[in-house]
């Protein structure tokens, strides 16, 4: 007998799906499929039917979550020739990576680049500033609704992969959601379990059905900060760098627990960097040596946690090849210190947190010829 969902909470449903599936033999590896996104029996029969869906054909570039029942659209994509985007597992590395097969790959290399380790061993990260225009959006669920309500394993990823991409600009409100699931996952859900944040579906895809919810509910406008944890800020890196955007840009990113703070009257805000605007203490690509040998590096006291060291700069290297650089890598300082002349640079960020992250996303960057030599400045100055 399939689950109903009526007069339930969301892990209420949840349990009555994971364990449904279980003990009716319907899931599949990866197993116990309990707080999972559950593979099933008869998954890639199931993604095989977007193929007849009309936003599909006309996608260009599309995201697909990683989960394992998601595996036959990945494959679809990639056979499609469409840029396809997985999101970074729990968001530890960044946001998206772009699977790029090798020249020439076989069907094998194909299905092998759709797999997990082809995330892996077959991707690009894509940054925070790259020109990303999603055009279809495919998510795992445990639950979901004929009117298009949704319920995922309870970790929020996907709810909070989609705000990410509105606040960067990557999904507007006409992008269609399609998620795929065993026939059973299609339950009733109450509405008044939906908040806010929550993501709905255009499309549910089973083995048997191709169902159009019709939903229009409107989907999240961006992140809600007030609903972000610490402890979630701490995890995810590429959230960091957001809230230092938004917060540059005058929003409103109070954390769950936190007061709300207003700048202080008549205060300077720290300028982001960003095409066409430059921080007043960094020279510009037409400055010359003298000039730029002028700016002093941060001294030993002012050398801050939050302060990133690139040095080893091609002799000919410009301010501005650094600044297309970071933009591209989605690792945009608040600041940036030029000291051309003695081939160097900092780079300064609004917490330690992303200044690591930018460290890591930064090695064997390479600007002409020159691979850059790039650490926390002060380890650098340790050394």
């Amino acid at each position: 007998m399939e689950p109903r969902a009526v007069g339930a909470s969301k892990q209420d449903i949840r349990e009555q799906i994971w364990d449904h599936m279980e003990s009716q033999n319907l899931a599949d590896f990866p197993r116990p499929v309990h707080h999972r996104i559950p593979n099933f029996k008869g998954s890639y029969l199931a993604c095989q039917n977007i193929k007849d869906l009309d936003v599909f054909a006309r996608t260009q570039e599309v995201k697909v979550d990683p989960d394992k029942p998601l595996e036959g659209v990945r494959l679809l994509a990639l056979q499609s020739n469409k840029t396809l985007l997985v999101p970074t597992p729990r968001l530890r590395t960044g946001l998206f990576n772009k699977i790029t097969p090798p020249p020439g790959a076989t069907k094998d290399i194909l299905r092998k680049c759709a797999t997990s380790q082809g995330v892996r061993n077959y991707s690009v990260p894509i940054g925070l500033d790259s020109r990303v225009l999603v055009d279809l959006v495919v998510v795992g669920s445990v639950a979901v609704s004929e009117k298009g309500w949704r319920i995922g394993k309870g970790e929020g990823y996907a709810d909070l992969e989609y705000a990410m991409m509105v606040s960067m600009g990557a999904v507007s409100k006409e992008t269609p959601v399609v998620t795929i699931v065993h026939d059973c996952q299609v339950v009733d859900i109450p509405e008044e379990l939906l908040e806010e944040h929550d993501i709905t579906v255009d499309y549910i895809l089973t083995p048997t059905r191709v169902i159009a919810t019709g939903c229009e509910r409107p989907q999240p406008m961006g992140i809600t900060w007030s609903k972000i944890s610490r402890e979630m800020m701490e995890k995810i890196p590429v959230l960091r760098s957001l809230r230092a955007r938004e917060q540059q840009a005058g929003k409103d990113v109070t954390l769950q627990g936190e007061h709300q703070h207003l700048p202080e009257p008549g205060r300077q805000q720290a300028v982001p960097l960003s095409a066409g605007r430059r921080p007043p203490d960094t020279p510009g690509p037409e400055a010359n040596s003298m000039e730029a040998a002028r700016g002093s590096p941060p001294g030993e006291g002012a050398l801050l946690a939050a302060d990133v060291y690139v040095g080893n700069l091609p002799r000919d290297a410009r301010v501005s090849d650094l600044k297309r650089a970071l933009r591209e890598l989605g690792s945009v300082p608040l600041r940036l210190t030029w000291q051309g002349p003695r081939r160097r640079a900092f780079l300064h960020y609004p917490d330690s947190a992303a200044a690591q992250q930018a460290v890591s996303c930064l090695q064997g960057l390479r600007l002409g010829t020159d691979t850059l030599r790039v650490a926390l400045a002060r380890q650098q100055r340790d050394k």
